[in-house]
């Protein structure tokens, strides 16, 4: 449709497709993650949000928007940095998810290349060496710094992660990636959701007999609130682990937390940083936790039958639209992101109020899905 009767997902997409197509000329095949002064910051390739921007170029491949394969290559050549951080070994943590994902998997699933499911694998081995089998949880950080001793923490984040191991099972025929997938799961199920749908950022074990010794806020305010990106991680990390498992409990899991998301959401839809924070706190917004919570509500409505469907739908368009009527940064010239106002870590006061690579990168996976995309790199 063009003109006035272009509906606004496609005004959106072209929108994306734009700006990244002006924006990748500097950023190149680097690993942005936050926007300082209006420009991506470029952070070496064992950050964490490393798959971010060429998972952001390959849904512009999958989709037809590079017409002369300059997006993709970039993609790859970040996908190929990558291998450095993989024999570098220390810097690795459960965030192997997250980068292989965006960059090898997203690959193999839209060219079929054989390199990329190679490294897709070999990710996948060092992720679920990271699994504890008495606590049943992967483990998320190493050492920050010298005498840390972190071996018990897990984090809501890495529901995310999982879906390298579900699909390693899958591509290989070998169950062992899917039994931890599952049984991380159950342990976010039974450990970090709350009854009334809010979740834990931080849960912490006795590595050695696997008990839950405590909890801590994390990037949240406390360990009692309600951190948005973490409430965001676990719908969507649920709605994944049920569609590759086809277990109940993880939908309905998804489907609680979604509920607490939407009850707490501000009129415009769109989440404060953390949904319980007292009253002298600056109420930021997150917009990277509403794209990604949004992008997980729309798979959940691929999920149930109508009318349900409907209520899960509608709520994340409801989201990227605010998105995209009020936090786009489409006509400024002088800022590289696609989505103002995410906020990253505010008990570090690290990353607040700016537009944040993994919000965009969710945003624009929302986006596709409204517009008839239904593969995953997931």
């Amino acid at each position: 449709m063009t003109g006035e009767t272009k509906r606004w997902e496609d005004r959106a997409w072209r929108d994306i497709a734009d700006k990244v197509a002006r924006t990748s000329r500097r950023i190149g095949a680097n690993f942005p993650h936050a926007s300082v002064d209006g420009q991506y910051k470029l952070e070496p390739a064992s950050w964490w949000t490393a798959g971010f921007w060429p998972g952001l170029l390959w849904l512009l491949v999958r989709d037809g928007e590079d017409a002369d394969g300059r997006l993709r290559g970039y993609a790859e050549q970040c996908e190929k940095a990558l291998d450095e951080v993989v024999l570098g070994y220390e810097r690795l943590d459960h965030d192997i998810g997250f980068m292989w994902t965006l960059t090898s998997l997203a690959r193999y699933k839209v060219t079929g290349e054989a390199d990329s499911r190679r490294r897709a694998l070999l990710a996948a081995n060092l992720l679920l060496g990271r699994f504890n089998i008495r606590g049943r949880f992967i483990r998320a950080w190493n050492p920050w710094r010298e005498g840390d001793r972190n071996e018990g923490w897990a984090i809501i984040d890495c529901m995310m992660n999982l879906p390298l191991l579900f699909w390693a099972s899958r591509e290989t025929g070998d169950p062992r990636y899917a039994h931890a997938a599952r049984a991380h799961a159950d342990t976010a199920l039974e450990h970090f959701v709350r009854p009334d749908g809010s979740v834990y950022h931080i849960v912490i074990f006795d590595p050695e007999t696997g008990e839950r010794v405590g909890a801590a806020g994390g990037q949240g305010w406390s360990e009692h609130s309600a951190w948005s990106r973490g409430t965001s991680w676990a719908i969507y990390g649920f709605a994944l682990a049920y569609r590759y498992t086809g277990d109940e409990r993880y939908l309905n899991a998804a489907k609680r937390i979604s509920h607490f998301f939407l009850a707490n959401l501000p009129a415009d839809h769109v989440p404060v940083w953390d949904f319980r924070i007292p009253a002298d706190v600056p109420s930021y917004r997150d917009s990277s936790a509403g794209a990604c919570a949004a992008s997980g509500l729309l798979l959940i409505a691929e999920q149930v039958p109508e009318p349900e469907s409907a209520l899960y739908r509608d709520a994340g368009e409801r989201i990227l639209r605010s998105l995209y009527e009020n936090y786009g940064a489409w006509n400024d010239p002088a800022q590289e992101g696609l989505i103002l106002h995410g906020t990253s870590h505010y008990p570090e006061r690290k990353n607040v109020d700016v537009p944040l690579i993994y919000g965009d990168y969710y945003f624009s996976e929302g986006i596709a899905k409204l517009r008839g995309s239904r593969e995953l790199f997931w």
